[in-house]
């Protein structure tokens, strides 16, 4: 099957054969397809397997979630208020403030095909057990996901024949994670080790979840034994082009474990508009932050704040690690633009040579408030459709990097191999073109968690890892890190010198005080412990009389 012929299938199987997603927990549509008129051929159970693949990763955002959830921590942000992530940001998410992941649809959609997989004749028991392997772990991953973000939630492994049947209480946190990982275990038995064809899921996936759920639920032995059977495939290794991988023409390479598919016109991604800032049309509607760029070390290896780095506060960006402005589009920097034609990016003057200037973080609500920009999958812009919404751009959603960060988070936690763990976060920064840990300096397990937390963050930042992480790890008072970072949140203000030749050297600070502090701000944050779960919708409550509010947010 075609990639493009597999997702026009998930879309019209989307609306035919499944129910829509506004039906509560898509009980079974009673005026269109029935088990006893479809589940007759092989051919029919791959199309019902194509269904649940129909936004997976996310029902409603599908692979713009890594964009997205990164709002929700220090390192990213969000002035429109797009689905609700900004209030998770800023420390003020309600039930009627809340971000949509609640939902059964893709649950529906599996547990339908797990009841009906039997009725159909294969012509292969292997090619039977691995869509069914692939199907098991779709619902895994969906229930991982409501679990993390929501803790205990009903745990529906049946259909529902009425709204009034789904009405359900949670389940404890434990039991879904047991299902979870019960799940998986049966899929991965099964799986085949590489996929049929692009876009379906293998054993890499299923093990990439498993990997990360036991990482997230603090399993760091399990998460470890995991992250050791993705090496032991074979299949990936750190491409040496950073940014290649992100962008279309890099979409094969041997580092991307899954990508989220899209076919231009067919079965499109929609979104890039939002990467970009307004001089190119663009919504800046996920941007970093500077607690994001304040993480990058020097280029000699030591923080800006040490002795004797050598940081500059008036030229900020300039001596870096060189991984930053793989990050980050930061003010200074050339720039191809939509126009085709190459301009230095200036975020923080308002006028250039007396004109307006629709890149100044103030110009319009569209233009990034933090004066930045992700680099990922944003260059070269030429490579999108001309409005910036019909792109076969294809979200990373599991990559080998992680799998080696994991080793290192595992390493440091158990202490234990923490050579390996330094050795590994050794080869992301050199891959980056950054030099080597200075071993003197990280010699404590302490220090090492420290540095692969930062590393971590560094090598996935933009990718929806942030706020996981600041929401299980711990300081050292045994607190939510989250409540360390989620403070208020700030822009550096200045101006370019167009002098300048070297793009790191153009952006001129202007330092920090208390006179220019509400200039330099640009929302105010906080952060409760009762935040580390997402309230569900209003809406949902509703329909549900049975479901808790999450705690907290009563």
């Amino acid at each position: 099957m075609k990639l493009n012929k597999l997702f026009y299938i998930g879309i019209l199987l989307g609306g035919s054969f499944i129910t829509s997603c506004s039906d509560f927990f898509d009980t079974y549509p009673k005026d269109q397809l029935s088990p006893s008129t479809f589940w007759k051929t092989e051919s029919d159970a791959q199309q019902a397997a194509t269904a649940c693949y129909n936004y997976w990763t996310d029902w409603r955002q599908q692979g713009a979630i890594i964009f997205y959830e990164d709002i929700m921590s220090d390192i990213a942000y969000n002035y429109t208020r797009t689905q609700n992530y900004a209030y998770v940001g800023n420390g003020t998410p309600s039930a009627s403030h809340a971000v949509r992941y609640y939902d059964y649809t893709t649950v529906a959609r599996c547990n339908l095909f797990l009841e009906n997989i039997d009725n159909v004749p294969f012509s292969s028991e292997a090619v039977k057990k691995d869509l069914i392997a692939q199907v098991r772990t779709i619902r895994a991953w969906a229930y991982f996901r409501l679990c993390y973000w929501y803790g205990g939630v009903p745990l529906i492994t049946t259909s529902m024949e009425t709204a009034e049947e789904a009405q359900l209480p949670r389940n404890s946190e434990s039991e879904v994670q047991q299902f979870v990982f019960s799940e998986l275990d049966k899929a991965i038995a099964d799986i085949n080790d590489a996929p049929a064809e692009r876009g379906r899921i293998a054993k890499g996936t299923a093990l990439a979840i498993k990997m990360r759920a036991n990482l997230y639920w603090g399993n760091y032995q399990d998460a470890l034994t995991t992250a050791r059977q993705i090496v032991a495939l074979g299949q990936y290794e750190l491409d040496p082009d950073f940014l290649g991988m992100f962008n279309i023409a890099g979409q094969g390479s041997k580092e991307i474990i899954y990508a989220e598919q899209h076919v231009k016109d067919t079965y499109s991604y929609g979104n890039v508009i939002r990467m970009f800032n307004n001089e190119d049309g663009g919504w800046a509607s996920w941007v970093p932050t500077m607690n994001l760029v304040n993480m990058f070390e020097m280029s000699n290896g030591m923080m800006p704040e040490e002795e004797g780095s050598g940081y500059d506060p008036i030229h900020p960006y300039a001596n870096r690690d060189p991984r930053l402005a793989n990050t980050v589009v930061y003010p200074g920097q050339d720039w191809m633009g939509k126009n085709g034609k190459t301009r230095i990016i200036n975020t923080v003057d308002a006028t250039i040579n007396g004109e307006k200037n629709y890149d100044y973080y103030l110009a319009a609500d569209n233009a990034s408030k933090t004066g930045l920009i992700f680099a990922k999958y944003a260059a070269p812009i030429s490579q999108y459709s001309t409005a910036l919404n019909n792109d076969n751009l294809c979200p990373i959603i599991f990559r080998y990097a992680e799998v080696l960060l994991t080793i290192a988070e595992c390493d440091v936690e158990l202490n234990q191999n923490l050579d390996e763990a330094l050795n590994l976060i050794d080869q992301l920064r050199t891959r980056g073109g950054m030099i080597k840990v200075n071993r003197s300096k990280y010699d404590t397990q302490n220090k090492i968690r420290t540095l692969v937390r930062r590393e971590r963050t560094i090598e996935l930042a933009g990718e929806g890892f942030r706020r996981q992480d600041i929401t299980r790890w711990k300081n050292e008072n045994n607190q939510l890190v989250a409540n360390d970072v989620m403070k208020d949140l700030y822009r550096m203000i200045g101006t370019i010198d167009y002098s300048q030749k070297d793009p790191s050297m153009r952006f001129v600070q202007t330092l920090p005080t208390e006179a220019n502090k509400a200039d330099r701000l640009i929302e105010p944050r906080t952060f409760s412990d009762y935040q580390r779960f997402l309230p569900i919708p209003q809406a949902e409550m509703d329909k549900n009389p049975k479901l808790t509010q999450t705690q907290g947010y009563d």
